[in-house]
């Protein structure tokens, strides 16, 4: 029996990484193979599904393979550096650390230390698995000897459904705004993400086409200082009242966000994988987003790429996305499409037969 423990720094509720190992812990075990989740933390609504690392050792048996949710820095890594069994990556993106400088050093020194750690693991692994080519190939300039392409699991359906979105935040929405463009981005507020562009986009969008519009940022503020100096931003351009942030959304109310939008906006510098993408498309949204790291292999055709910050060139794209119905339609179908790429019985079955390899080469190896 093929026994595969995953190992995460922090085993969070409505978090991207734990609900992947939830899911990922549930598909090995559906294939008939022994599967746990080992942790540094685990919030505590999660606590009974999963065992300190430090615990590890008294469970061990030969022939087990490790699995680590690569994405943050942690003693986890250093653990496992330390362990003879397999070791598997699997790699979410870790933000290089200049995105941070000059506006929260600790969370520059804890990615630094992230990527030093990648470093060391990566050579050591028998695989790395990636959620895009784009971070396939940061597993192999850091040594990996051997990666594989699968996307995250995320049941969007599972949560995102239209029969699920809150009824009372739905309605508080739409009484909080007129008729102008309702523009959205979905992302923790970090300056690798460009809010304060979407922001300095909006002041020109209100100018040219829309006075009403208004663009709602959704997502934690990771980095405090520099989401303070968005809305600050914001309230320079005389635009305090017409930037709306959500935060520690429930699944249906963030749903409701989504549904209340009229255009999803995109112009990080840094996405991995880029969820919020697929959740825009769960929504039929057009999407208007800028062509780095992984945005363009998630997007596919759903959505207008563009290869510019300027927000001359955003407001535009923007304005042309809401305006032309035909165009909005196309991008809806294209994003429905889009989606059945990354359906959650595929990827099960994709998890299963790439880690299921390591044992079949290792028995032919032996």
């Amino acid at each position: 029996m093929t026994t595969v423990h995953q190992f995460v720094p922090a085993l969070l509720p409505r978090d991207a990484t734990g609900d992947h190992t939830l899911a990922l812990r549930d598909t090995f075990r559906n294939a008939g193979w022994t599967s746990d989740i080992y942790v540094e933390a685990a919030h505590d609504e999660l606590l009974t599904e999963a065992t300190y690392f430090e615990e590890y050792p008294d469970h061990a048996q030969p022939g087990d393979v490790l699995l680590y949710q690569l994405s943050t820095a942690s003693p986890v890594a250093d653990f496992l550096l330390g362990r003879p069994e397999t070791l598997v990556l699997d790699y979410h993106n870790i933000t290089p650390a200049s995105f941070y400088e000059g506006w929260e050093e600790n969370t520059a020194e804890k990615v630094a230390l992230a990527r030093r750690q990648m470093a060391e693991l990566a050579p050591r692994a028998t695989l790395g698995i990636a959620d895009s080519a784009f971070n396939a190939a940061e597993l192999q300039a850091f040594g990996c000897p051997e990666t594989e392409i699968v996307p995250i699991l995320t049941d969007i359906d599972a949560w995102a459904s239209r029969h699920l979105v809150d009824a009372a935040e739905a309605a508080r929405l739409k009484e909080s705004h007129g008729t102008g463009a309702r523009l959205l981005f979905v992302g923790r507020l970090s300056p690798n993400k460009n809010q304060h562009l979407l922001v300095e986009m909006l002041w020109l969008y209100r100018r040219w086409y829309d006075p009403e519009a208004r663009l709602a940022l959704v997502g934690p503020a990771i980095t405090g200082t520099y989401a303070r100096a968005v809305m600050e931003y914001a309230e320079e351009l005389g635009l305090s009242g017409a930037v709306d942030h959500g935060e520690n959304l429930t699944p249906a109310q963030l749903a409701a966000w989504y549904s209340d939008a009229d255009v999803f906006v995109c112009l990080s510098d840094h996405e991995g994988f880029c969820i919020p993408l697929l959740e825009a498309m769960h929504f039929d949204l057009p999407i208007v987003a800028f062509a780095a790291g992984a945005v363009p292999e998630t997007l596919g055709q759903a959505g207008i790429l563009i290869d510019s910050k300027r927000p001359s060139l955003v407001a535009a794209a923007v304005h042309r996305a809401r305006g032309d119905a035909s165009l909005a339609e196309h991008l809806a179908e294209q994003g429905r499409r889009r989606l059945d790429a990354f359906g959650v019985a595929a990827t099960r079955a994709r998890f299963i037969e790439v880690v299921g390899g390591l044992e079949a080469d290792r028995a032919v190896s032996g």
